[in-house]
Formats: structure tokens, C-alpha cells, sequence
């Protein structure tokens, strides 16, 4: 297990190879470059960047000022501590490099130890920092979850209510020869938008519980056996479609299905996201399936439909909190928040997703949960 990772940029090899090994020893993982151009190109082909770079100044090609620069620009780069090592200890050296944020000089010939001094603490003030800024986020995410919580829902929830109210009154009256129907029209446009606005402000929500640690208490807390998963496709079928009459959904469920451990809540909102998305994508009258199906050790609930289809390369995009494809072509409603709490939700319940797609001819999710252990005993053979 390495302690860090290292990018170290030298253009004396045997030096390089010097630091290289005492490092080593130390138990960090080492990245090496000969000059600053051939340490871009290590950042740009590295999935994730190294946690401290250590650099010369003077080296051919592109020097570590040059270097110091290029990284400061790059937002992915913007936080990784910067060591210089210098044989030149001139001030206008030290003051170009502090302007551009580099942390530490240290000057050639430079004992092992102090190397090594100034990597640890460097190392250490970045975790303090990155951890102050997990916290302050995370404080910033339950404030917002608060204020979505009870400023936003609260009051649409009684918008929605009454105008669902005034639209059955408006129903009445119609049938009985007196009803206005610009007004109906009205009322229907009202309701449908307070929905929309309604369930974004719901995601959000589910979405700060993902990434704030929340929503693994809360299934900790709600997480009961699942004996009944018709009931879960049915509440969900209703959600997405109970305001939607002109379109079409077929439920099918296997018979006998094993029980599940699992938030009945997480996992409804799980599949009407599905079905959301699969409506969305979808044109009117086009076909939508539901199901439920054992496959070895788990259960299989599956959305099926015969939409846009999503292209091999953003088959792993689409996962990600509120990213959409060609947003500005297509220009779909929706903050793409509903793969990345499908995506959650399978996380909690220790399950996995799977995606079948082809482009211009439908989509096939499948949410593969594991079925309780008293449940796969009595097929152990």
C-alpha cells in the first residue's frame, strides 16, 4: 500500500533515479519525467493525477517555472502541492515561482531527510485542506437539503393537492353542462408544471443524501425484508404514470420471486426513475416493459424501451449527477439527476446495473439486487 503518489521531474538521470529509490524505500508510488514537457504529457495520460509533484527548475525544453504554470492553469491540477528543487537560490527565481503557487524550495545539494521532511508536511496540509473542503461542502449540501426540504416541498406539495382539487371540481361541473374548459386547460398546465417542479426539487434532495452519507443511514434505518416486489413496480408504475394516461407500461413479475433486504422507499424511487427516464426517451404510444426476474442469487428488475438509444461512448457518462446528452441539441427536460440516484440506490443495497442499448432502437436497464440469505439456502445443492 503506497502512501502517495509521486511525480518527480529531473533532468539528471542519476539523480533522478537517486530520488526515485529513497522514496521508494519510503513506501510512495514514483512517476518520473526528464524535463516539463514530458511531465505534461505523464499529467494528461494519468487517470488520476499524482498527490505532489517535486520539480527542477532549470531543464531543457521546458523548464519547471514553464511547468509550475501549465499545471496552475489546469482546475484538475489546481491543488497539487509543488516542491522545487534548485541549485539557483536567486530571489527573482523564488519570487516567479511564489507567484505562480509553488509550496516549497528546497536548494541542491539538499540532504534526504529534508526532502522528505518537506513532502510529509506538504502532503499532510493538503489532506487538512481537501478535508476542510469535504466538510464545508458537506455542511453546504445539508443546508441546501433543509431549505429544498422545507421551503420548496412543502408548499408545492399543497399547490399539486389543490389544483388536483380544483381539476376534479372542474370535471364535475364540465359533465353537468357547466364547466369551463379554458379553465380546465389552465388547471392542467398548472398541475403538470408544479409536478415537474415538485419532482426535480425531490431529486435534489435524494441526490444530496447520496453524496452527503445520509442516505446510507437512512437505509440503515428503513431496510426491512422485501417479500412482495409487485407492490414495489406497481407503486413506482403509479408515480411515473398515475399523470400520464395516454402512455403505456406492461408490468410482468415472475411468479414466487425470492425476498429481498432493501428500503422499499430507496428502491420504488430507484425504478420510477427508470420508468422516467424510459418515457422521456421514449415517443408517445411506444411500447415501455416492466419486470421482475430471478437470475441465480439476485433479482432482476428491468425497464425496457424502445426509444432514442444511448451511443457506446456515453454509455458510462450517463451515470454521472446531472449530465445529459447533447443537452443542447435534444434539449430534454430534467437535470440528469436520475441515473446518478439509480446509480446510488444500487450502491446501498450492494447490487449492480446493467445497461443494453442501441442507438435509434431502445434501451434495456437492469438493476440486479441480491436475494436474502435465508432465501438462497435452499438452493445451495
Amino acid at each position: 500500500m503506497f502512501k502517495a503518489t509521486l511525480l518527480v521531474v529531473e533532468d539528471d538521470i542519476h539523480l533522478l533515479e537517486g530520488i526515485r529509490t529513497v522514496l521508494e524505500l519510503e513506501q510512495y508510488r514514483v512517476v518520473t519525467a526528464e524535463n516539463g514537457e514530458q511531465a505534461l504529457s505523464v499529467l494528461n495520460s494519468s487517470p488520476v493525477p499524482p498527490d505532489l509533484i517535486v520539480s527542477d527548475i532549470m531543464m531543457p525544453r521546458m523548464d519547471g517555472i514553464q511547468l509550475l504554470n501549465e499545471v496552475r492553469k489546469n482546475q484538475a491540477w489546481l491543488s497539487i502541492p509543488f516542491i522545487f528543487l534548485t541549485a539557483r537560490s536567486e530571489k527573482s527565481d523564488v519570487v516567479r515561482g511564489k507567484r505562480l503557487g509553488v509550496d516549497e524550495y528546497l536548494v541542491k545539494p539538499f540532504d534526504a531527510d529534508d526532502l522528505l521532511l518537506a513532502i510529509e508536511s506538504r502532503l499532510k496540509r493538503s489532506e487538512l485542506m481537501q478535508r476542510a473542503r469535504t466538510e464545508e461542502i458537506s455542511d453546504l449540501k445539508r443546508k441546501i437539503l433543509t431549505i429544498l426540504n422545507h421551503e420548496f416541498r412543502t408548499p408545492l406539495t399543497f399547490l399539486v393537492a389543490y389544483t388536483d382539487m380544483l381539476s376534479e371540481q372542474q370535471q364535475t361541473t364540465q359533465q353537468q353542462g357547466q364547466g369551463d374548459a379554458e379553465t380546465a386547460v389552465f388547471l392542467r398546465g398548472i398541475n403538470v408544471g408544479a409536478l415537474r417542479l415538485r419532482r426535480l426539487i425531490q431529486n435534489f434532495i435524494y441526490l444530496v443524501e447520496m453524496e452527503t452519507g445520509d442516505a446510507r443511514r437512512i437505509y440503515e434505518m428503513r431496510k426491512t425484508l422485501i417479500s412482495n416486489m409487485m407492490d414495489l413496480l406497481r407503486s413506482a408504475h403509479t408515480t411515473v404514470f398515475s399523470h400520464q394516461p395516454e402512455r403505456h407500461c406492461t408490468i410482468w413479475v415472475e411468479d414466487e420471486l425470492p425476498p429481498l433486504i432493501g428500503d422499499p422507499e430507496y428502491l420504488t424511487v430507484a425504478i420510477a426513475q427508470l420508468l422516467d427516464n424510459a418515457v422521456k426517451f421514449s415517443k408517445p404510444g411506444a411500447s415501455i416493459m416492466l419486470g421482475a426476474q430471478r437470475m441465480g442469487g439476485e433479482v432482476v428488475v428491468w425497464v425496457t424501451d424502445q426509444g432514442r438509444g444511448i451511443e457506446e461512448a456515453e454509455k458510462q457518462r450517463i451515470w454521472d449527477s446531472f449530465y445529459q446528452i447533447n443537452r443542447e441539441h435534444y434539449e430534454d427536460q430534467g437535470a440528469g439527476s436520475g441515473l446518478a440516484i439509480v446509480r446510488g440506490v444500487i450502491q446501498l443495497h450492494k447490487g449492480r446495473i446493467d445497461l443494453e442499448s442501441e442507438f435509434g432502437k431502445g434501451s434495456t436497464f437492469k438493476m440486479f439486487l441480491p436475494i436474502a440469505e435465508s432465501a438462497v439456502a435452499p438452493f445451495i445443492t
